[in-house]
């Protein structure tokens, strides 16, 4: 599933209407989900980490109060590239978050290793791949193995090239968000032809093949 950041352009929303994609809502930006069935909702971190100003969370509250209901899911307050202040920050939010919206993703930041999270994560909470872009880069993959391990929702964020769509498809990626269609609708069939050639990890015998690592990785067992 795609989602693209949202815009008040007409031309371009009706590009992303036309390609069944969804709305990223974000705290620091307008609530408004143009009438899209799906959406999710953004805590604004990534804008307050460009802005250099604190995060605010009496804001964020009333957004998932007033549109959390119908999300497909939200993201916990994070700290980018915060390591293990991240964590903590977003354990603190998550019984907020889900008491609000069906489903919350907890931003793994620079710093952050699976044994930091698994004991947190499951059906209600999933992965968002966040942190410093180099960071990102290098561990996509790894952590695309580790949701499918554990049977989670895996999004990776900043997703705007065809480059980019490559490596999240092929690091088993459920969803995925960018600002380019957004901002340009005319990138929509570069978007959506990166989309359809994107080769995705290879599952063999309930077992899940990731080439860029080497890593074979069994299937996930019941929660």
């Amino acid at each position: 599933m795609m989602y693209a950041s949202r815009t008040g352009t007409r031309r371009n929303l009706a590009v992303m209407r036309e390609e069944g994609w969804g709305l990223l809502v974000s705290r620091a930006g307008a609530w408004r989900t143009e009438g899209f069935a799906n959406y999710v909702l953004d805590n604004g971190a990534w804008s307050d980490f460009q802005a250099k100003r604190p995060f605010d969370g009496d804001a964020f509250e009333r957004l998932i109060d007033k549109l959390g209901g119908r999300a497909d899911w939200v993201v916990l307050p994070d700290i980018v590239a915060g390591g293990l202040a991240s964590l903590e920050l977003s354990l603190r939010w998550s019984n907020r978050c889900l008491s609000a919206c069906q489903k919350a993703l907890l931003a793994v930041q620079d710093g952050m290793t699976e044994n930091d999270i698994a004991p947190f994560v499951g059906p209600s909470i999933g992965v968002f791949l966040g942190g410093s872009t180099p960071w990102k880069i290098a561990n996509m993959e790894r952590w695309g193995a580790f949701c499918f391990r554990h049977g989670l929702h895996y999004h990776v964020a900043r997703v705007n090239t065809a480059r980019r769509i490559n490596m999240a498809v092929a690091a088993g990626a459920d969803s995925m968000d960018g600002s380019s269609v957004s901002r340009y609708a005319h990138t929509m069939p570069l978007i959506a032809d990166a989309l359809a050639s994107a080769e995705p990890p290879v599952n063999v015998d309930g077992k899940r093949y990731f080439g860029g690592l080497g890593l074979e990785v069994p299937p996930p067992a019941a929660w």
